[in-house]
């Protein structure tokens, strides 16, 4: 592909992903509409209602009846915000789709920019998020750190601050959505697939209304499904671990042995031996907690289960239910 322009695209797709937002939707859609008014092409903007508790549907039907080109999917529980990334993606008919939040963080502005990125060529449109300097440090350390790790782990280098506010080209959104797996990590995938790629840096926002979804809990959750999706390196843990120790252990019989035979004193062992025994043993449990972890998600993966159900729809009749390959029509 050449560097020049592409021509308008005929159509945008804005997937955005909420639970529990009903307080930002109205300002957000006024934001969005302003933005896509610019763009020379049509637009749709797909809500992705991953099981809310409070009236964020109602908002989003509301928005659909002023604006058919508003559309809604209501997930019939909380999957998680990656399985509701598949389901927008799923569902989306433009050229070009964008993914991003709906707390208004991920600044609307930039959209063009998006745009015209893609409009230059480039299959993936990433962006990276600036941290400002009020950012808490510990914050700032364990990002950085995890996507180090991450990036050494699997092979796939992800810089700190890159976000699921993103533009994919239909093409690639396609060869996305055959990926079969369970514990999507959208992060990586963008990554792994190739293409090519531009990056637009943002400084986010402050969030409108409502507090943060992403609990620690989840987001350790994310990340570790994001290392065992991407890596087998937890897995030859074990050889490495177990080659160390069987050094050290060779090391003490080889001590113990010398001590005996030259001199007329023996080594004081029960402590020593209680320690690395303790030590050994609670390396055996890390070890089959990991590999365990790896057989579950294979029974995951063998069950194949739909990764989204849906429960409602709002301007979208022919919406595409998940069935591991996303390709049965409602």
């Amino acid at each position: 592909m050449d560097d020049s322009v592409k021509a308008a695209p005929t159509r945008i797709s804005i997937i955005i992903p909420v639970y529990n937002e009903a307080g930002n939707l109205d300002r957000l859609i006024r934001e969005l509409v302003a933005v896509l008014a610019s763009l020379e092409a049509d637009w749709e903007v797909i809500y992705v209602d991953d099981g809310s508790s409070d009236d964020t549907w109602a908002v989003i039907e509301k928005q659909h009846r002023g604006d058919n080109r508003v559309k809604g999917l209501r997930l019939s529980r909380n999957f998680g915000h990656q399985y509701a990334l598949l389901a927008g993606l799923a569902n989306g008919s433009g050229d070009a789709l964008i993914t991003m939040d709906g707390d208004l963080q991920h600044p609307v502005a930039i959209i063009p920019e998006l745009v015209n990125e893609w409009r230059r060529g480039n299959m993936i449109v990433h962006t990276q998020r600036i941290d400002p300097p009020s950012l808490p440090f510990f914050k700032k350390l364990t990002s950085g750190l995890y996507y180090r790790i991450f990036s050494y782990l699997s092979g796939v280098k992800i810089a700190s601050g890159m976000a699921d506010f993103r533009l994919l080209d239909r093409r690639v959104a396609k060869e996305i959505l055959v990926f079969n797996e369970e514990g999507l990590f959208f992060r990586g995938i963008a990554q792994w697939v190739g293409y090519r790629s531009a990056t637009v840096p943002f400084t986010s926002n402050a969030r409108f209304s409502g507090t943060s979804k992403y609990s620690l809990k989840k987001m350790m959750k994310l990340a570790w499904n994001g290392i065992t999706s991407f890596s087998i390196v937890p897995l030859r843990l074990g050889i490495f671990l177990g080659f160390i120790t069987s050094v050290i252990a060779f090391a003490e019989i080889i001590y113990a042995v010398v001590v005996r035979i030259f001199t007329d004193s023996a080594v004081p062992g029960w402590a020593s031996a209680v320690s690395v025994l303790s030590f050994l043993f609670g390396v055996l449990f890390i070890l089959l907690g990991i590999v365990g972890e790896y057989i579950g998600r294979i029974l995951v993966e063998v069950r194949q289960r739909p990764r989204y159900l849906i429960a409602e729809q709002a301007g979208m009749n022919n919406f595409v239910r998940d069935k591991k390959a996303a390709t049965e029509k409602a």
